[in-house]
């Protein structure tokens, strides 16, 4: 099956409406309560959190994003293991966002419509929600006009490939490799991408891909 065409052309097609929007925004907010399968805090060992650190680079004195942050699971072992650094979360539901702890600043809105100015961030990451954005290409657009020329983007999320192997809402895309290097290499000079596991010394199984971006 060409999963290129398949997804890319879904993806790029569909619209986020004020009623998808809401809808979807409710829904995170019904899960905000839900810790078992949403929850606060992560394995601080696993391999996502060592590739965005070792991709980012030193964080001291620098700004980072958090896209589709959620309770901030991720910006919480950043700002433990980087107190220096200056994080920012960002979500559309304001009910999960009230789980990020103190020293992290939180801005409610969509990834398709990033409330920040051009080249405010030293760095982004979105970590399995970019699949929530609908409007694909919109987002990546946002994620990068934000970061700084010579900034460091990050994008783990789940592979097309694999679809099918897990429940999803109606909404959400999962992508190919070729599809989101296509579309970070629109905005950055540098892309690669790699399927990863959730521990290092695991072999992928194909659900996780990672995409590694220099403005």
């Amino acid at each position: 099956m060409d999963w290129k065409r398949l997804f890319s052309s879904s993806s790029e097609r569909a619209q986020l409406t004020p009623e998808l929007r809401a809808r979807i925004q409710s829904s995170f907010d019904l899960a905000a309560a839900d810790e078992e399968n949403f929850p606060s805090t992560i394995d601080p060992r696993i391999y996502h959190v060592k590739l965005i650190r070792d991709h980012l680079g030193p964080l001291a004195g620098k700004r980072v994003l958090d896209v589709g942050c959620g309770k901030g699971r991720f910006a919480r072992v950043l700002r433990e293991q980087e107190p220096q650094a200056e994080l920012w979360g960002l979500d559309i539901s304001e009910a999960m966002l009230g789980f990020v702890p103190e020293g992290i600043q939180t801005r409610a809105g969509s990834m398709t419509d990033l409330p920040f100015a051009d080249n405010f961030f030293d760095g982004a990451y979105a970590t399995e929600s970019l699949e929530h954005a609908v409007e694909i290409e919109k987002a990546v657009a946002e994620i990068c006009r934000v970061v700084k020329p010579g900034g460091r983007i990050v994008i783990i999320d789940k592979n097309a490939e694999q679809w099918g192997k897990l429940q999803t809402p109606d909404w959400e895309k999962w992508f190919t490799r070729r599809e989101l290097e296509r579309l970070l290499r629109r905005h950055c000079d540098e892309v690669s991408s790699r399927p990863i596991s959730y521990w290092e010394d695991v072999k992928p199984d194909g659900l996780f891909l990672a995409w590694l971006a220099v403005k």
